[in-house]
């Protein structure tokens, strides 16, 4: 028997008869990814400023300008003008490391959550950056965090549908 004798296979199986069978459903992520967008950047602005703001700014201005509003004046806190100066810069070297962070954890949950928006996946790339926001500005940004959170948890609890309503 020859191979032009036998009967053609018409339908394909495997991958590719399965994926036309079962699509992916379409899923907008539009407000998801609306607010991980307003946690990055409200995340980039004030750990990115403070950092900027810290590592560029001169002993006599941190004096008369940052230091009364952080640690009071050098008589009431105890702490010397250049040790305070010194610690600021270490706390503004923490927050770009957590800047990076959080930015690179958002960057990831966004590219899942473009990729692949019907996946829970990115929900738990954007509570990771959540969480790096929150501990990594030692819970001072919560309300940035917040947002994280907000976002991480609204890919988790929508529902994803094929399109039909019920």
């Amino acid at each position: 028997m020859s191979t032009m004798t036998e009967p053609r296979r018409t339908a394909r199986t495997g991958r590719a008869s399965r994926t036309a069978e079962q699509a992916a459903p379409r899923v907008s992520r539009t407000a998801e990814l609306w607010l991980l967008g307003i946690g990055m950047a409200v995340s980039f602005v004030a750990l990115g400023g403070f950092a900027l703001v810290m590592n560029r700014i001169d002993l006599t201005t941190f004096e008369q300008v940052v230091m009364p509003a952080l640690v009071g004046t050098e008589a009431d806190s105890g702490v010397g003008v250049a040790e305070a100066h010194e610690l600021a810069r270490t706390l503004a070297a923490w927050f770009s490391v957590t800047l990076i962070a959080v930015l690179l954890l958002s960057a990831i949950g966004w590219f899942m959550a473009r990729r692949r928006p019907w996946r829970r996946t990115a929900g738990w790339w954007i509570l990771a950056a959540g969480l790096a926001c929150l501990l990594g500005s030692q819970l001072i940004l919560f309300p940035v965090a917040f947002i994280f959170f907000v976002a991480a948890g609204v890919f988790a609890l929508r529902p994803v549908t094929d399109g039909s309503p019920s």
